[in-house]
């Protein structure tokens, strides 16, 4: 007589069990997400990833620096905190097509090229179509092992053998233990590929990467313990229609998250974009109403971007529109529930766009002044100072009120040559001790004086 196996139903959104099927999580609010997986019996000995030890007092820790490699790609350096740690393991994820695999297979080219030796494993891709890439990247010399495989133990019985100092395994999803009986990508697969990664990277001392998947929300797919369990979490995004991305970091043991790095793509890869600003500035219409230049901050680097606005009278009477693309759309409508209380002027009668140009994405209450005077500007038809940049948020009864690193904003302005900075009153008097030359502060503490000022 055979025993019956467990089994238990879990969501494969957030984890959550149940000893029956259902059709919504309770936990998380997903439909159709419980996937039936049986329980295994864990009958291998325990293998610590890191050398059995006594406690230690903690005066008597002496530091010690993790080496790093440097990779050509200066701008994927800073979003790693300074360089890829050796033995860490780095979970980076994204949208299909977005560019992650072009990315990874480029760092590896790099490496390669500097001696090391690199394991580039595909579960996704044939070795054709990787080599196919390959050589639009122009992929030539180097020890660069490319591996179609979808079995975790024999891509940890490769790796053990040749020793590469770096990994990449693009996606964990699509990996398989053959000690589980469940579906590659369910949440027991992901989690046990992750930890035996993890355990490799830290026993052989291997750089490695996990290429993740993202859901429809775009969260991470898989257990939130994979990102617990990873040294480092970076997400690759933007727009397809537009060929700029951006990769910045949302945990890393090894540096810090504030930093960010902007590419391009063309037909020969991700091309790094020293300066972002001066590229999402490049076409920007001179003289022209409802547009105006914002002073943002994205990570720790700031940005400089172009809002424009349209204000044009309605078709549909009674049900104007109102579309924000690139902002927040109920931020944006409180702002212009701000300009219709306290300028007495009614947009009852108009269709108002607001667009962040370039396909950039603007998520902090800096950019509230630009987004108010574009929407003046193009209603007055009258165009900004052509050398004026502006930053500030708006409260609900109008006034300016001052935002994080003005001085990094102003300078970012300076490089460019920007005469003019529009900002709140507040941040000017925090200015008064830092040295200031060549730009001209312009303070205001309300919204009518900033508009007073300028038109």
């Amino acid at each position: 007589m055979t025993v019956k196996e467990k089994s238990l139903f879990i969501c494969q959104n957030c984890g959550f069990h149940s000893a029956k099927w259902l059709g919504r999580c309770p936990s998380c609010g997903e439909w159709n997400s419980f996937i039936e997986e049986i329980l295994e019996k864990e009958n291998r000995p325990f293998e610590p990833s890191f050398p059995v030890q006594e406690p230690v007092l903690y005066q008597e820790i002496k530091e010690t620096r993790k080496p790093r490699l440097h990779l050509p790609m200066e701008e994927v350096n800073k979003v790693l905190g300074g360089g890829l740690v050796v033995g860490s393991l780095v979970l980076i994820g994204g949208e299909p097509g977005i560019g992650k695999s072009t990315l990874l297979l480029q760092i590896s080219r790099d490496l390669a090229l500097k001696g090391e030796r690199i394991l580039y494993v595909s579960g996704e891709e044939s070795l054709e179509q990787i080599k196919i890439r390959g050589d639009r990247l122009a992929i030539k010399e180097g020890e660069l092992y490319l591996l179609a495989e979808t079995n975790l133990e024999r891509i940890l019985q490769l790796a053990e053998r040749l020793k590469p100092r770096v990994l990449v395994i693009d996606s964990v999803q699509t990996i398989y233990s053959g000690k589980l009986t469940s579906s590659p990508g369910t949440i027991s697969q992901v989690r046990e590929v992750a930890n035996e990664v993890f355990r490799l990277a830290k026993k052989n001392q291997i750089a490695s990467f996990l290429v993740g998947h993202i859901t429809k929300e775009g969260n991470l797919a898989g257990p939130k313990s994979l990102e617990h369990m990873v040294d480092v979490v970076l997400l690759f995004e933007g727009e397809r229609d537009h060929a700029h991305r951006v990769l910045r970091a949302l945990k890393n043991r090894f540096g810090s998250v504030a930093e960010l790095a902007v590419f391009e793509m063309t037909s020969m890869g991700l091309k790094a974009i020293p300066n972002p600003s001066e590229f999402f500035l490049k076409e920007r219409p001179i003289g022209e109403p409802g547009s105006v230049v914002v002073a943002t901050i994205k990570g720790s680097r700031p940005m400089l971007a172009e809002i424009q606005a349209l204000v044009s009278p309605t078709l549909f009477s009674g049900n104007p529109r109102r579309m924000a693309v690139g902002l927040d759309h109920y931020r944006s409508a409180m702002i212009l529930a701000i300009l219709e209380k306290r300028l007495g002027r009614s947009f009852a009668g108009d269709d108002i766009y607001v667009n962040v140009a370039g396909g950039l994405n603007i998520d902090e209450p800096a950019a509230d002044l630009g987004i108010a005077l574009a929407v003046i500007s193009c209603l007055k038809n009258k165009a900004m100072p052509p050398k004026a940049v502006v930053f500030g948020e708006i409260g609900l009864s109008g006034e300016i009120r001052s935002v994080a690193q003005p001085l990094s904003r102003i300078k970012e302005a300076q490089s460019l040559g920007f005469e003019t900075i529009i900002l709140p009153r507040g941040n000017v008097s925090s200015l008064e001790s830092e040295e200031i030359s060549n730009i001209r502060l312009l303070g205001v503490s309300n919204l009518r004086e900033a508009i007073n000022i300028i038109f």
